[in-house]
């Protein structure tokens, strides 16, 4: 009972403990909090790669691809069918877009993706990144008729509005259309008829489709070239241009772009938008043309050009992807590319996306795909394996963090140590009397450790509470702070988030907590086995 007596005596009037304690505090409150941001980010980057990246990809090392996409998915099927949910082809190429800003190109370099609207959405989350509810549920490379958000939808109510969305689709591509014609008519006058002039009496239809000056006939009636009055009824064309122009049936009627689309495409967000202030400004909307510029396949590659239509924007929030993806049908990308065999009418992909069922091991299956395919044509990785880099620099983070943050209790406990030896110090002759009376040296001992696990207990206590509490506000405090400060604390243009992710981990808390404890009663172990030491007769010998 007196030990416990006099560490709560210790801990209310040794005023100089709380150094210590605050130290721990400080020290406990910042791990909980750096650690929760932390994984908080890791979790949202891990759940966007896995969501644009399917569990396996299994891929062809050359750029022209393999062809028979079939015939590999049922021989992946025959190697790991069991363990497999969903399989689609794809075709990856890089690329160039160019995009109409005003009267300026913008070009941007892209991975143009072939990709199949029915397949693409089993093996990934990519539905869950387009801006059309009807898209995510399912992708259609048809402009939508308006419907777009005008809200991130992955931002909730507090993402801000994006109206230049609202006019996406038919709407916007008809104005643009309107307005282009009407430019064109200020720019150049309007002709008065394109069609060919009737030619007229006793004059050389010089206009005519044709031309060469067809003689007309006149008033007088000779027999003019021209004339039709002396053909049989069964020789006069019902065209009577036909033989100067094409056939009525090669005629292709010219593209209106008010009332035509090209092919549809996906852009990603960031190649179409820039951010300031919080916003996204828009360079492009869904209805504008695009021209894409990429290699076609075989050697030597050619450079194809064709114009695309931009039917939504493609929005992972992950900025590598968004400014570099581009998706356009898997047939149409295969048909400009030159990969379909016109003698056999197979064609070539070179990838095919596996999502796996829930709770298979991904390693497992990609190992018996790597048995199974030779490696020198293919190449079979799981999603980890693509970005493996990218997650470990992010785990190095975490963890240098931890260990420089983790010195700052350590710190607390070499001023445990120091306070400790200066109350053995000062309280010398109250230890002596302490044995005189019979105290044992281990209950002196335990007197500092239980001191210095009761600075412990309080320090890492409070520092809990206090971590938690910034954790579950931590928004609402970096709001705070960028009101008072003027600036932005989480500015959302540089992390492409609206609100600062945190996830509290209750091992990770747990193990926080008890190594600052450890270490505030390991900081008491000297002073207290010096204290125990002390025979009482020396104790009192100067007293």
């Amino acid at each position: 009972m007196y030990v416990l007596m006099l560490c709560w005596r210790y801990l209310r009037t040794r005023y100089i403990a709380l150094a210590s304690i605050i130290s721990v505090m400080l020290g406990v409150a910042t791990m909980i909090v750096v650690n929760s941001v932390m994984l908080g980010f890791a979790h949202e980057m891990e759940n966007r790669l896995h969501g644009i990246l399917s569990d396996i990809i299994f891929q062809s090392r050359s750029l022209e691809g393999f062809p028979d996409a079939q015939w590999h998915m049922e021989q992946i099927r025959n190697v790991a069918g069991d363990d497999i949910e969903a399989m689609t082809p794809t075709v990856v190429v890089p690329a160039m877009v160019n995009l109409q800003v005003g009267e300026q190109w913008v070009t941007r370099p892209v991975q143009l993706i072939g990709i199949d609207a029915a397949t693409q959405g089993r093996v990934s989350d990519f539905g869950q990144y387009l801006q059309h509810p009807e898209n995510r549920r399912q992708l259609s490379f048809a402009l939508r008729d308006g419907g777009y958000d005008v809200r991130d939808h992955q931002g909730g109510t507090e993402a801000p509005p994006r109206p230049e969305m609202a006019d996406a689709g038919w709407k916007h591509r008809r104005q643009m259309a309107q307005l282009r014609k009407i430019m064109r008519d200020i720019e150049s006058p309007r002709v008065e008829s394109r069609l060919p002039a009737a030619p007229q009496r006793g004059a050389m239809a010089a206009d005519s489709p044709g031309g060469g000056g067809i003689p007309a006939s006149s008033e007088q009636g000779g027999d003019s070239a021209g004339s039709t009055e002396n053909l049989p009824s069964d020789a006069i064309p019902t065209n009577p241009f036909a033989r100067f122009g094409p056939r009525q049936e090669d005629y292709v009627p010219a593209f209106d772009p008010a009332v035509s689309q090209y092919t549809g495409i996906v852009l990603g967000i960031g190649l179409a938008t820039y951010r300031k202030d919080g916003r996204d400004r828009f360079l492009i909307l869904p209805g504008d043309d695009v021209t894409v510029t990429f290699p076609t396949a075989g050697s030597p590659p050619r450079i194809h050009r064709d114009n695309f239509t931009v039917v939504d924007f493609y929005e992972s929030k992950m900025s590598e992807y968004d400014s570099n993806f581009a998706f356009v049908p898997i047939e149409t990308l295969q048909r400009l590319r030159g990969m379909i065999d016109p003698a056999t009418g197979r064609s070539y992909v070179n990838a095919i996306s596996i999502k796996l069922k829930p709770g298979r091991d991904m390693n497992a299956v990609r190992d018996r795909l790597r048995a199974a395919f030779a490696p020198q044509y293919y190449s079979i990785d799981t999603w980890r394996d693509n970005q493996g880099a990218l997650l470990a620099a992010v785990h190095m983070e975490t963890a240098i963090l931890n260990v420089l943050l983790f010195l700052i209790i350590c710190v607390a406990g070499f001023g445990i140590l120091a306070i400790f030896f200066m109350i053995v110090v000062e309280k010398t002759r109250d230890i002596g009397i302490l044995k005189s009376l019979g105290a044992s040296s281990s209950g002196v001992m335990s007197i500092f450790l239980g001191y210095g696990l009761l600075l412990g207990l309080v320090g890492s206590g409070v520092g809990l509470v206090m971590g938690l509490l910034f954790v579950h506000y931590i928004n609402e405090i970096a709001d705070i702070l960028g009101r008072l400060t003027g600036r932005p604390v989480f500015d959302p243009d540089i992390y492409y988030f609206y609100k600062i992710p945190a996830i509290v981990d209750p091992f990770t808390v747990a193990w926080i907590v008890g190594g600052a404890l450890a270490i505030a009663v390991l900081a008491g172990i000297l002073p207290a086995l010096r204290a125990a030491r002390l025979h009482p007769v020396e104790a009192l010998r100067y007293e």
